[in-house]
């Protein structure tokens, strides 16, 4: 059984004049973040992998899960392969994940997290949220053959402010 944690970046702050890749969180990305990464504590099991798109919000949104988890942040590992807007980039760069390894926790972007997510879970959502996690697990043992799983877990910003 593999187990793939998605997680959008925490919501970026459009009033730095930067490059895409430079983005920041804004302060409700870093409250959004804080908040989901503590809703998520109680479902991860004791050994994964964390991958992070080297854009900076994503960064940014992988080191405040992974402290709130108490996981080291040096475990992050930078995956320039997600840095992508397309389904199939991203699958292709899931796919490429050691099989010693049976969960993966990725911080990406949409289009690519939602599409993904609507191709291979057993639920569909219009839009996976910034700071939005979506569990998947896939009946293999091989990650380059992942097909269609089932969506054990969505935790959105959303449903956790009252």
């Amino acid at each position: 059984m593999k187990k793939l944690i998605l997680i959008r970046h925490a919501k970026s702050s459009w009033n730095a004049i930067t490059d895409d890749l430079s983005r920041p969180l804004s302060k409700r990305g870093v409250s959004d973040a804080h908040l989901v990464s503590h809703a998520l504590i109680g479902h991860l099991p004791s050994k994964v992998i964390v991958w992070s798109s080297p854009a900076k919000r994503a960064k940014e949104t992988a080191t405040i899960f992974c402290q709130n988890m108490e996981m080291n942040i040096d475990c992050i590992i930078k995956n320039e392969d997600i840095y992508t807007f397309e389904r199939s980039e991203l699958r292709n760069a899931i796919k490429m994940c050691k099989n010693e390894h049976d969960t993966l926790i990725l911080f990406g972007h949409n289009d690519a997290i939602t599409k993904f997510v609507n191709k291979f879970g057993s639920e569909t959502f219009e839009n996976v949220p910034t700071s939005g996690v979506v569990v998947i697990n896939f009946d293999t043992d091989d990650w380059s053959t992942i097909e269609k799983g089932d969506t054990e877990l969505t935790i959105f910003p959303r449903d956790l402010k009252i």
